[in-house]
């Protein structure tokens, strides 16, 4: 068996429901909804999604306060109505992000190939490679990571770590689908594999931008907010000696796609926890203010607060 089909067997797992059960058909019907959507041609593709947005962003109910909350708490001297406008921006994106996933997971590789995108920064990934050094490939949830994601792909040899879906019929479909382009899958737990991984050279993409309940924290600043974040950017990065380097993508207007790989971040890892996370958060937050409109501001990034502070979603 190939080292790669190795790494792939690392994430191909069972459920305990069985597939066919009734209770997953709704399941199946969203990932069959994606195929079909992933067959259309590009210039329809980006047609609905522009259509779907404000019809999507309607019904988003409290996803829309989040994401105003959001963008008030990270944006405070920024005029309210253009904040207002900001936020109804990134809102009609949700269109394109959900076009942008099913042609990420489900587009065929000639699909992926028609569309339009420019690399900076190759070099820096090269350079690792010819010294034998593993890569951390620090992204953000942007809504175009997974389309991106894959497009970097048809360059170079991509593993990803990633949280898993709580529907076993979703995690079963679309870890299938990830593992058609993607080297291997790591979820944020399995530390060990992806550090192996690292060592031997490999190049891991990771987005550490989104506050979850388990895993090493630490409070740091985002957009001058303390925010709970996880630390394993730090961790990996001590483990491995990998290279930490940026990945930052965003959409264009004529609907092309750039890809940017920013230089290693130099002294990182140190020996300060909350030092290098919060050099970690600058850089996200520098991609961020690239393109804000195309962020996923839905997400609660300052859900969890330091002990005697009152919630930020109130």
């Amino acid at each position: 068996m190939s080292e790669q089909a190795k790494r792939r067997n690392w994430r191909v797992k069972t459920v305990d429901r069985p597939l066919w059960h009734p209770a997953c058909w709704p399941s199946w019907l969203g990932l069959g909804l994606l195929w079909l959507l992933a067959r259309l041609p590009l210039p329809a593709l980006r047609l609905l999604g522009r259509g779907l947005g404000p019809l999507l962003w309607s019904l988003a109910g409290s996803r829309r306060r989040i994401a105003a909350r959001n963008l008030q708490l990270c944006f405070p001297d920024m005029d309210p109505q253009l904040r207002d406008k900001l936020c109804r921006r990134q809102g009609h994106n949700t269109g394109q992000m959900l076009i942008e996933f099913a042609l990420a997971w489900m587009g065929s590789h000639r699909a992926i190939d028609r569309v339009p995108v420019s690399f900076r920064g190759l070099e820096h990934l090269q350079a690792a490679a010819q010294a034998g050094r593993g890569v951390i490939l620090v992204g953000a949830h942007f809504s175009h990571l997974e389309l991106c994601g894959r497009l970097l792909t048809r360059k170079v040899a991509i593993a990803g770590m990633y949280r898993e879906h709580k529907d076993p019929t979703f995690e079963w479909g679309i870890l299938r689908a990830r593992l058609r382009y993607a080297a291997a899958m790591f979820r944020r737990d399995e530390l060990r594999q992806t550090v192996r991984y690292l060592r031997g050279g490999g190049v891991v993409w990771y987005a550490p931008d989104q506050d979850y309940k388990r895993g090493e924290q630490v409070f740091a600043p985002f957009f001058g907010v303390s925010a709970a974040t996880l630390t394993a950017t730090h961790q990996l990065a001590r483990l491995s000696k990998a290279a930490v380097v940026g990945f930052f993508h965003r959409r264009l207007a004529d609907g092309s796609y750039v890809i940017e790989i920013t230089p290693p971040l130099s002294g990182f890892p140190s020996d300060d926890v909350l030092a290098d996370t919060t050099r970690v958060n600058a850089m996200i937050e520098d991609m961020v203010r690239a393109a804000p409109d195309q962020y996923l501001w839905l997400h609660q990034r300052f859900k969890h607060r330091p002990e005697g502070e009152a919630s930020l979603y109130v």
